[in-house]
C-alpha cells in the first residue's frame, strides 16, 4: 500500500527526513555523473532528489503514483508534476534518458511490470537509479519512516527483478546507516555514524540504491499487453443484466 503524498511531504519537512535526504543524494551524486541536456523523470515520490540532480537537465518531470497522490512541483513556477498508474505511463517510447525510481518499487502491484514499463521508455542505454529499503537494514523494521513500508529488498532480489525487465545492474550504492531514531537531530553524530557505516557494516544500510542500463539484446512481445486495471462504470441502465426466462421448447415466456 502507497503511503500518502503528504505523509511524505511531512516526513521529509522534519530533521529525520532532511537527514534522509542529505544520505541517499550524497550516494545517488556518486553514481548520477553528468546530466546535460538529458531528460529525466522521477517516479515515486522524487522531489527530494529531483532539486539535487536536474540542474543541468534539458528536461526533469515528476511522475507520483495514482495510490499515493500528487504535490506540485518545482516550487516558484510550472507544475512539472503528473498523476499516474506505474505500469502505463504517459510517454513515448525511448523518450527518456533517466528515470529515478524512489518509494515506488517496494509499494508496486507488480514490480517487474513496473521497471518493464521504465525499459519502454528509456532511451537506448537510458539509466535508472532505484532506491528501495534493505531487507537487511534495521530501517525496515520500524513504520515511523517511509522506508519502513512496502516490501524490502534484498542485493540478490534486486538484481534478479531487474534483469527479469532487460535492465543491467551496472553499479550499487548504499544509504542510510545511521539509526532512524533522535541522533538524527545532533548532525555531527550522525555524519559520523554514516561514515562509519558505509567503510564498516554496508549489509545493514537503510536503503539500497543501484544504478542499471537499458539493454537491447532482449527481444520484446509483439503482443500489447493489456492493463490489469478494471474500470467499473458509474451508471448502469436498470434491469439491462436481466434475461427472460424460456421454456423447453425455447420460447421465450
Amino acid at each position: 500500500m502507497h503511503l500518502d503524498v503528504v505523509e511524505l511531504r511531512d516526513f521529509y519537512a522534519t530533521p529525520l527526513g532532511r537527514a534522509c535526504t542529505r544520505s541517499i543524494c550524497a550516494s545517488l551524486t556518486a553514481l548520477w555523473g553528468r546530466s546535460s541536456n538529458e531528460r529525466i523523470v522521477g517516479l515515486g515520490y522524487p522531489v527530494p532528489y529531483l532539486d539535487a540532480l536536474s540542474a543541468d537537465a534539458e528536461r526533469t518531470m515528476a511522475f507520483m503514483s495514482a495510490a499515493q497522490g500528487a504535490v506540485p512541483w518545482p516550487a516558484g513556477g510550472p507544475s512539472a508534476t503528473a498523476l499516474v498508474f506505474d505500469e502505463e505511463l504517459p510517454l513515448a517510447d525511448a523518450s527518456m534518458d533517466r528515470a529515478v525510481l524512489v518509494h515506488l518499487l517496494e509499494h508496486a502491484e507488480n514490480p517487474t511490470e513496473t521497471l518493464k514499463e521504465v525499459w519502454r521508455v528509456l532511451a537506448p542505454n537510458g539509466k535508472v537509479f532505484v532506491i528501495v529499503p534493505n531487507r537487511r537494514g534495521i530501517w525496515a523494521r520500524f513504520e515511523h519512516t517511509p522506508f519502513g513500508t512496502g516490501l524490502p529488498f534484498s542485493k540478490t532480489q534486486l538484481a534478479a527483478k531487474l534483469r527479469e525487465a532487460a535492465l543491467a545492474p551496472t553499479a550499487w550504492s548504499d544509504a542510510l546507516h545511521f539509526p532512524p531514531g533522535k541522533a538524527s537531530k545532533r548532525p555531527r553524530f550522525q555524519a559520523r555514524l554514516e561514515r562509519l557505516g558505509r567503510r564498516f557494516w554496508p549489509i545493514f544500510s537503510g536503503v539500497i540504491v543501484v544504478e542499471a542500463t537499458k539493454q537491447l539484446y532482449q527481444g520484446v512481445p509483439a503482443v500489447a499487453r493489456t492493463s490489469r486495471r478494471v474500470f467499473a462504470p458509474v451508471l448502469v441502465p436498470q434491469g439491462s443484466g436481466r434475461i427472460a426466462p424460456r421454456t423447453s421448447s425455447g420460447k421465450t415466456l
